[in-house]
């Protein structure tokens, strides 16, 4: 019997991704998972050791995986120092939805419509809750990531901190 290349489980069948030529062998929770029938939790840890996988379905389908872990710190960790070959990024980002959740729309203080991976930059001097660090107005913050379930809310790295700001208080760079 087959295992599952993300988690070692039992009962793994060859599940297509969709929006590439590929197939990895998956047990039904890590398929419905890339389904978008996915929990947060501990279970998905074992993405961490499949993301290094040196087949590249394995790779997209643990990267598709994190992706869809936006709040969880050690996925987001985890997205930041993994390498995937461009080809591979490629494919792994054409099988995504541009936004899951239809209908929520980013905007800065100006109304501009933001995109994962813009870099803006803070209007306004920011403490940073749960720290004693301010982010300061002029900051620019790259690559931004959507909080997708909330449309005044982005992500990104001040300081080395991954840290959730208010759209209201970001303008974006061009």
């Amino acid at each position: 019997m087959a295992n599952c290349v993300l988690c070692a489980a039992d009962q793994a069948t060859s599940v297509p991704l969709t929006g590439t030529d590929d197939a990895a062998l998956l047990c039904p929770t890590c398929a419905a998972g890339l389904a978008g029938d996915i929990t947060a939790g501990p279970r998905w840890r074992c993405l961490g050791d499949a993301i290094w996988a040196a087949e590249a379905p394995t790779q997209i389908a643990a990267w598709r995986l994190l992706k869809a872990l936006p709040g969880e710190r050690w996925a987001v960790d985890l997205l930041d120092t993994v390498y995937l070959e461009p080809e591979v990024l490629t494919r792994a980002e054409a099988g995504l939805a541009e936004n899951p959740v239809a209908g929520v729309v980013h905007r800065d203080s100006n109304g501009v419509v933001l995109q994962p991976g813009d870099t803006v930059v803070l209007i306004k001097d920011l403490p940073v809750k749960g720290s004693s660090m301010v982010a300061k107005r002029g900051t620019a913050v790259r690559s931004i990531r959507l909080v997708f379930d909330n449309a005044d809310h982005i992500e990104g790295r001040v300081n080395d901190q991954q840290i959730v700001i208010l759209c209201q208080f970001v303008k974006k760079s061009s």
